[in-house]
């Protein structure tokens, strides 16, 4: 059980600084029944906010097993009408998002893939306009996460059960900057400006590329689509509300040029994804497309990532974290992409983020493209930053500048 204190604290944290919920504004959340503790203390929280109204939308991965393993695959192919009713109502409300992860590692494992994307993709395709309403931030929106028993055992496989679920939430409370001792709501106002800081370092650098190098392998060069925008921690959505897409969030990241990554990257933490987790892989980018692959473990997981869609093999983000950081000094696998990508520098395949290129919220998504933006339904972050990562860029002059060495910052 997590203390009622900091649970509550975290809750607000989450109404507060996540979403920034509005006077009169609807509040949905997106949640599992693995965390309905938090669920509830953070419904509280948004009631006392002010409110209009707090929606549920619920999931449970063991049920989502039992309509993989017994449904007809025809069957998953539907998302019905009302469903996609309910996120347009959602929107067309102007209401904000708040998203509570927690995962049962392997609670997919073994599923018939092709079921798996039959699923996705239906409901990706079905609600893309909601994707698209959230990414390009035209309102506020977060994703916390709740610790689990399955999900602590995982992580600390030599604890009792109760006693690593515990410890898992110390580790979150702990990330997010969550004690006893100060609000964390103000906490991260000083984290905010700090990161703000470090954006406009980067900003101002108006770097062409990155070139990644370490001991593991990674060769890699990065170019980044001309008026790009570096970004990271709070963030304005279009009612012109302040929020934080990410609790905890680390990261400066920004958008590369769909067309323009070269070379190898090999991951340095799993990545978990739908059930199944990801171990040992590396990808090798020609002209910004993966043109080969390998994981030692669910390569078929990865491969479904990359061909979710034609653009799913070419990346949306690149975003920069030293490896002296919170998160990665906690020195904790969390298995959960929201944690373990602010503990490393990271990639997503797919989907680019419109905000990382200038005026790109308030640019058709038809017109960013020309640009070299990615477009895809996908957006799946994966880490490959490590204690001797270097990273050199550059500037439109061909000016180079070190800009990480030994996995830090150097700029």
């Amino acid at each position: 059980m997590p203390n009622q204190l900091l649970l509550e604290k975290y809750a607000r944290l989450a109404v507060k600084t996540g979403v920034n919920v509005q006077p009169g504004q609807i509040v949905v959340l997106r949640t599992t029944t693995e965390a309905v503790e938090l669920s509830r203390a953070v419904a509280k929280e948004a009631y006392k906010a002010g409110a209009k109204r707090v929606y549920f939308i619920w999931t449970d991965e063991k049920v989502s097993r039992y309509g993989y393993d017994y449904a007809k695959t025809e069957d998953l192919a539907e998302f019905p009408e009302w469903n996609v009713a309910q996120y347009k109502y959602f929107v067309e409300q102007g209401a904000c998002f708040i998203s509570i992860v927690s995962p049962v590692p392997h609670a997919l494992a073994g599923v018939d893939s092709s079921k798996m994307q039959t699923v996705v993709s239906t409901m990706t395709k079905a609600i893309q306009f909601f994707r698209e309403h959230t990414m390009g931030n035209k309102t506020q929106w977060t994703i916390v996460a709740a610790s689990n028993k399955a999900w602590a055992k995982e992580l600390f496989p030599d604890l009792d059960e109760a006693v690593a679920e515990e410890k898992l939430w110390d580790a979150i409370f702990k990330a997010t900057r969550v004690n006893h001792e100060t609000d964390p709501v103000e906490v991260w106002k000083e984290h905010n400006a700090n990161l703000a800081r470090q954006n406009k370092i980067l900003n101002d650098a108006n770097f062409k590329s990155l070139h990644f190098t370490n001991s593991l392998g990674t060769d890699l060069v990065v170019e980044l689509i001309q008026d790009h925008v570096w970004a990271g921690g709070a963030e304005h959505a279009g009612n012109g509300a302040l929020f934080n897409p990410n609790i905890p969030t680390e990261e400066s990241f920004t958008m590369p040029y769909k067309f323009g990554t070269q070379g190898k990257v090999v991951a340095t933490k799993p990545l978990a994804y739908q059930g199944k987790i990801i171990k040992d892989f590396w990808l090798e980018f020609k002209d910004g497309r993966v043109v080969d692959f390998d994981a030692k473990y669910e390569k078929e997981a990865l491969q479904s990532i990359l061909d979710f869609d034609y653009n799913a093999r070419s990346i949306g983000e690149i975003a920069l974290i030293g490896h002296d950081s919170p998160i990665s000094n906690m020195n904790i696998l969390f298995l959960n992409t929201l944690y373990d990508e602010n503990a490393s520098c990271h990639m997503a395949l797919g989907r680019a983020y419109p905000m990382n290129i200038k005026n790109g919220n308030d640019t058709p998504i038809a017109e960013l493209e020309k640009k070299g933006y990615n477009n895809s339904l996908v957006h799946v972050d994966f880490m490959f930053g490590s204690a001797d990562m270097q990273i050199v860029g550059k500037k439109q002059d061909g000016t180079e500048v070190i800009v990480f060495k030994n996995g830090n910052f150097a700029i």
